[in-house]
């Protein structure tokens, strides 16, 4: 039993000695540690000094160099933004010029949501009684590359982008003058005449009339010359489209016409046409229901049609939208087809027909005026001037559209509006002699 204890006591003292070596060689360990950091704390393999300058060296040429090739690139790059911001005018152009392009050959196509791409949003429907349509275009991009000469003209001329234009020859020289010099009276600033021969270009400026002469072009010219009202008057469809292209709204004036107020005061300009009418009263004025009978249809022999009686195409408001030049180039184009034609009907087949089979219509807003202020000659001399009420309306307007007797006529109402003579317009008869 003594034995077996002593040599379990000597194991025990061997298993301790050994424990003793180890932490104590760690110690050491940790010891020289900490001695090898506090005298090498960049440790035993540092580079050399001097390649450690030659690459510092190296560094700074680099930076020298590369100091300098940036100058150069930044003013290279500074020319590259001029170049490109140039393109990019030239591009933003293009970009309109083809927008316009795509709108006017898919129109008719998917319509409503190409309006909604141009115009906004999609909305939903409001409450019953709430919901309204929309009545005006939007207007076109003014291009003055279009006609240089007459953007500055009219830069000058119109006010609020808008004014009163005229077509003139030689054959309505009477007619013109008393036709400015009411506007003159009115004190009516922008208004326009478009000459058509040099006679009447003189005419004006000697009178002091704003004036444009259209550069030669024979298509037109010759018409211009020697054309009578009616040929004359079917120019103006193709002469008003560049001032539509220039983004001028426009009010298309014959000159058989006496302003007595200014019309720009009495404009709605929510269409993209605003005409007077050629109606005598409410109901052939502004439409009516009319019940045509055939009684060989027995119970259906009532059938119900609705009636307007035209548009004066001798004046009317138009705004420069895409309809409204469409307007203008559809006429036009079935005037040059078609040269017994008269222009009033093709203006007014044009703006009212609707689509059908074989038939795409114009989609345009189209408004009529009030023909109590904008006035014919039918409603001034066979209801107005026998009606003591009426006859103490003061128009805006009066055209003698309905009577070949123009240049006397008009006289007679500046004398009866203007002048107060009462019995200016007695001695003519409701219509003509003949």
């Amino acid at each position: 039993m003594a034995g077996r204890r002593e040599g379990s006591l000597m194991r025990d003292k061997g298993q301790s000695l050994r424990g003793s070596r180890i932490a104590i060689a760690i110690a050491i360990g940790v010891l020289l540690g900490c001695v090898c950091a506090f005298l090498f704390p960049h440790g035993f393999f540092t580079p050399d000094p001097p390649i450690q300058s030659r690459r510092l060296s190296k560094s700074n040429l680099q930076i020298a160099s590369s100091s300098c090739e940036s100058a150069e690139r930044i003013n290279m790059m500074k020319s590259d933004i001029m170049g490109l911001s140039e393109k990019n005018a030239e591009l933003k152009k293009h970009v309109r010029e083809l927008t316009e392009k795509l709108r006017l050959a898919e129109q008719g196509k998917d319509n409503a949501q190409k309006q909604f791409m141009v115009l906004g949003e999609q909305h939903k429907a409001g409450p019953f009684g709430t919901v309204k349509g929309l009545r005006t275009n939007p207007t076109v991009i003014p291009d003055e590359s279009v006609n240089p000469r007459l953007a500055k003209i009219l830069e000058e001329v119109a006010v609020g982008k808008e004014l009163i234009v005229a077509l003139a020859n030689s054959n309505v020289k009477a007619m013109l003058e008393v036709w400015f010099t009411s506007i003159k009276k009115v004190g009516i600033p922008n208004y326009l005449v478009v000459a058509l021969d040099d006679s009447i270009a003189d005419f004006c400026k000697s009178n002091d009339v704003p004036v444009y002469k259209r550069d030669p072009d024979e298509g037109i010219d010759s018409v211009a010359r020697t054309g009578g009202n009616h040929a004359v008057s079917g120019l103006k469809f193709r002469i008003l489209r560049e001032f539509l292209q220039l983004g001028y709204s426009v009010l298309l004036s014959d000159v058989d016409i006496v302003y007595l107020q200014n019309p720009f005061d009495h404009l709605y300009r929510d269409s993209d046409v605003e005409s007077m009418t050629d109606g005598h009263n409410n109901m052939t004025a502004y439409g009516y229901n009319d019940v045509f009978d055939e009684p060989a249809m027995g119970w259906a022999r009532y059938a119900h049609t609705m009636h307007i009686w035209v548009y004066n195409s001798g004046f009317f408001y138009i705004r420069p939208t895409i309809p409204s030049i469409e307007l203008l180039d559809r006429v036009a184009d079935r005037l040059s087809r078609q040269p017994n034609s008269w222009d009033q009907a093709v203006f007014n087949e044009e703006l009212f027909f609707p689509s059908h089979p074989g038939y795409v219509g114009l989609h345009a807003a189209r408004r009529t005026m009030d023909f109590y202020l904008f006035m014919n000659s039918k409603v001034l001399f066979k209801t107005v001037r026998k009606d003591a009420k009426l006859k103490k309306l003061k128009p805006v307007i009066i055209h003698v559209n309905y009577h070949p007797d123009k240049l006397p006529r008009m006289k007679a109402v500046v004398e009866f509006f203007v002048n107060g003579k009462q019995d200016a317009l007695k001695s003519f008869p409701d219509g003509s002699d003949w």
